[in-house]
C-alpha cells in the first residue's frame, strides 16, 4: 500500500537523520515518489506525522490482539517481545517526529495511558504487572537505539523473569 510506503520512508528518515530532516520533499525522495504523490496522501507534514502516530497505535493494538496470555500484561509482554524480535522498533522515531506538537502527541499519550492502565485491577499482582509493563517500555526503547544489545537468549531470559513476576503471590 502506498500510504505504508510513505510512512515507512518518513520513519526511516527520522531514524537516520532526525526530526530536522523530516520534510515532505525528503520523504517523497526517500519513498521514490513525486512531492505531488506524497501530497495526495498527506497534504502537510503534520498530516504525515499524524499518520505515523495512528499507524503506531493501530499496529501495537493489533499485535496485542494476537498474543497469548491469560492477562492483559502477559499479552503486553508478548506483544513487546514480538515487536522487538521483528525489528519494528520505530516508535521513538514517531515520538521524535511528533514532539513539540501536543495535538500530534495526544493520541499517543492516550494510547500509552490505556496500555499502562487497562486491566491492572484484574491482575493477580497489580504492582508487579505495572513493573512488567514499564520494563517492556524500557526494553523497547533501548532496543530502538541498540537492536543488537539483547540476543535471543537474553530476550528469553527476560521473558521468563518477567512472567515469574506476574505469577500470583503465594
Amino acid at each position: 500500500m502506498r500510504r505504508d510506503e510513505l510512512l515507512d520512508a518518513a520513519e526511516d528518515l527520522l531514524c537516520d537523520q532526525g526530526s530536522s530532516a523530516l520534510t515532505l520533499a525528503a520523504v517523497a525522495d526517500r519513498a521514490g515518489v513525486s512531492k505531488g504523490g506524497l501530497l495526495y496522501h498527506y497534504g502537510t507534514k503534520e498530516a504525515l506525522i499524524k499518520g505515523m502516530v495512528e499507524r503506531l497505535i493501530e499496529d501495537f493494538d493489533q499485535l496485542m490482539g494476537t498474543q497469548p496470555g491469560e492477562t492483559y500484561t502477559e499479552r503486553y509482554l508478548h506483544a513487546t517481545l514480538a515487536a522487538v524480535r521483528s525489528g519494528r522498533l520505530r516508535r521513538w522515531a514517531v515520538v521524535t517526529g511528533a514532539s513539540g506538537n501536543l495535538f500530534l502527541l495526544a493520541p499517543l499519550r492516550e494510547a500509552m495511558a490505556r496500555w499502562h492502565r487497562e486491566g491492572l485491577g484484574e491482575e493477580p499482582d497489580p504492582r508487579a504487572a505495572q513493573i512488567v509493563r514499564l520494563a517492556c517500555e524500557g526494553l523497547w526503547d533501548v532496543a530502538s537505539h541498540d537492536p543488537e544489545l539483547n540476543t535471543e537468549d537474553d530476550l528469553q531470559a527476560l521473558e521468563t523473569r518477567m512472567k515469574a513476576l506476574l505469577k500470583p503471590p503465594s
